[in-house]
């Protein structure tokens, strides 16, 4: 297995040495990455959902079998849950603990491309690498977030990593047997970890082609016996939770698996509900949300081109691995732009070889610093002419986001500017780089503490509670997983799935067994024309919606509320 060389005798990028420059973008990365941590509750759409099963889950101790309130919640396997429920038992603070396996996912990921970068070509083109994997756009927005896409990034990274380890610098059957095990842990996070596994096709025609840079590893029953760890992880999950579904007789813990193992993998691969986009769609999220990696492309097709004729194999396994992911995902009539996120670090590590010449290139530069001014030129514009003249777009914007919003995206726009000016063409991918530490750096101190209110439901939830007192108990009517999560004192919900008029039929009568000390919150379109709302109370503006809060004596009798329309899931945002 090739060595790589010690970072005290590498040769450094920009300081004196390596060593320096590795603890400098550690830092940085935290920094980026990190900023604003435990300034914010959970936001939409995802994030209030996982945090409420895992929070159910230190309550209650349901481990195998995740609720969402009363409800069961079939939709994920539970191990972001399970690690987000570790993390609270860590550090007993929910505003941190949700976040937490999103960052050390994120920082993990970082190290592990730096690792095999470094091995497979040097310090320079490595660091470079993990440097433009974290500044890329659609990378730092989503290892920001609490979703269990940037874990499986993660895991599947981690699983990349072990298979090239060996199929590249090995042999070496531990990290070939590390790398099957963690892409079963991908599935048991989320089902398509197994296509970390694809990472075999590309090294089987490599091998049949006798690629250069490629290891020949012999052995039938290593193989066999490696690809055997993959089930460990899966089955770990899998078996005690069918032999107690199957114990207890239970139906919804049947229906449960039912769904978690049928309904949320084939189901809604062939035939998927919604995010329906044209087979080109994650073309436009390449171009748009990889920014500025996407700028490198025109530039780096041509170079892989020429490599590959030469038979490359450190080339043609990640660039094999990203298109093979691709087409996966594309011929699903579903499509979300955090489908092809994991292969954004394989994307880093094949542009590892050509990021010292490429951000040599003049036009690399220009398009680097066109992008860098246009961004902080079309944030600080927009915000001004918000601030001072209030056109219809951003009074629409306003009904949604604290208006304070304009400020913080100027004082963004401002500082990219002023970067501009001092980068300029010659450094403008250093420039790129403090861009987005000021973004994001702002983003996290001041935004998060500035939208969280709103975009949390905290404020709204807080505000429920001080009308009804702190001994009230509170019925939750056509709620999102934010309202519960946020709310203040004893509560009662009516299940989340059931159709709003059953919801309201089950509120009513829970509300008169004690109408004197119940009240009940209910989305505005839920109470239909089925509550006097001169006698009603309204509680405020949250997730784009309003909310209200009445007792008995505002519910009209016999009335049933009939043509509600319930919103799509995006919509809460």
């Amino acid at each position: 297995m090739k060595s790589p060389v010690p970072l005290s005798r590498a040769r450094p990028l920009w300081l004196r040495d390596a060593r320096i420059e590795i603890l400098l973008f550690g830092v940085f990365a935290l920094l980026l990455l990190g900023l604003g941590l435990g300034l914010r509750d959970p936001w939409p759409s995802d994030e209030p959902r996982f945090a409420l099963v895992a929070r159910w889950m230190v309550e209650h101790g349901q481990w195998l079998f995740p609720h969402r309130g009363h409800e069961l919640y079939p939709d994920k396997p539970p191990v972001f849950m399970w690690l987000q429920a570790l993390a609270y038992f860590l550090t007993r603070s929910w505003r941190v603990a949700f976040l937490l396996p999103s960052l050390v996912a994120a920082l993990g990921a970082l190290a592990l491309v730096y690792d095999l970068a470094r091995r497979l070509w040097n310090h320079r083109s490595a660091l470079l690498a993990t440097a433009t994997l974290l500044v890329t756009i659609h990378f730092t927005y989503q290892m920001r977030n609490a979703q269990i896409d940037p874990l499986l990034l993660g895991w599947m990274t981690l699983a990349n990593y072990g298979l090239l380890r060996h199929l590249l610098l090995g042999p070496s059957w531990r990290w070939f047997a590390a790398g099957c095990f963690f892409a079963g842990v991908g599935v048991a996070t989320k089902g398509v970890g197994v296509l970390a596994l694809l990472m075999l096709v590309p090294y089987l025609i490599a091998r049949r082609g006798h690629w250069r840079s490629l290891a020949l590893p012999a052995g039938g029953w290593r193989w066999v016996g490696g690809l055997a760890l993959f089930f460990v992880p899966i089955l770990g999950w899998l078996l005690p939770m069918l032999l107690v579904a199957r114990a207890d007789g239970d139906p919804q813990h049947a229906e449960y698996v039912r769904n978690i193992l049928f309904g949320q993998t084939v189901h809604r691969y062939a035939t998927p509900t919604g995010h329906i986009h044209s087979p080109f769609y994650f073309l436009g999220i390449i171009a748009l949300d990889w920014l500025p990696l996407s700028l490198l492309l025109p530039w780096a097709l041509p170079a892989w081109w020429r490599r590959l004729k030469r038979r490359d194999a450190r080339l043609l396994l990640p660039l094999g691995w990203i298109v093979l992911i691709v087409l996966f995902f594309s011929f699903s009539p579903g499509k979300r732009d955090v489908y092809i996120l994991p292969a954004l670090p394989m994307m880093a590590l094949a542009l590892a070889p050509l990021l010292p010449g490429l951000l040599r290139r003049r036009g690399v530069r220009i398009a680097v610093f066109a992008l860098n001014l246009m961004l902080a030129a079309v944030l600080a514009a927009a915000a001004a002419l918000a601030i001072h003249h209030h056109p219809a777009w951003a009074v629409k914007i306003e009904q949604s986001l604290d208006p304070r919003i304009w400020w913080l995206l100027l004082t963004i726009g401002l500082a990219g500017l002023v970067i501009v000016a001092f980068t300029r063409v010659r450094h403008a991918p250093l420039g790129w780089l403090l861009f987005a530490g000021v973004l994001w750096g702002i983003y996290g101190l001041w935004g998060y503490p500035m939208l969280n209110g709103d975009r949390s439901a905290r404020d709204v939830m807080l505000q429920a509670r001080s009308i009804a007192g702190p001994q009230a108990e509170i019925g939750l009517l056509a709620w999102k997983e934010q309202n519960l999560l946020m709310a203040q004192g004893p509560v009662a919900e009516f299940g989340f799935l059931k159709p709003w008029p059953q919801q309201y039929a089950d509120a009513v009568a829970w509300l008169q067994q004690d109408a004197s000390r119940r009240w009940i919150f209910s989305l505005d379109q839920a109470m239909g024309d089925c509550v006097d709302r001169q006698r009603a109370i309204h509680v405020g503006h949250a997730n784009r919606r309003e909310w209200w809060m009445f007792q008995a004596d505002a519910v009209k009798p016999g009335c049933a509320p009939t043509g509600i329309a319930e919103p799509e899931a995006d919509e809460w945002l």
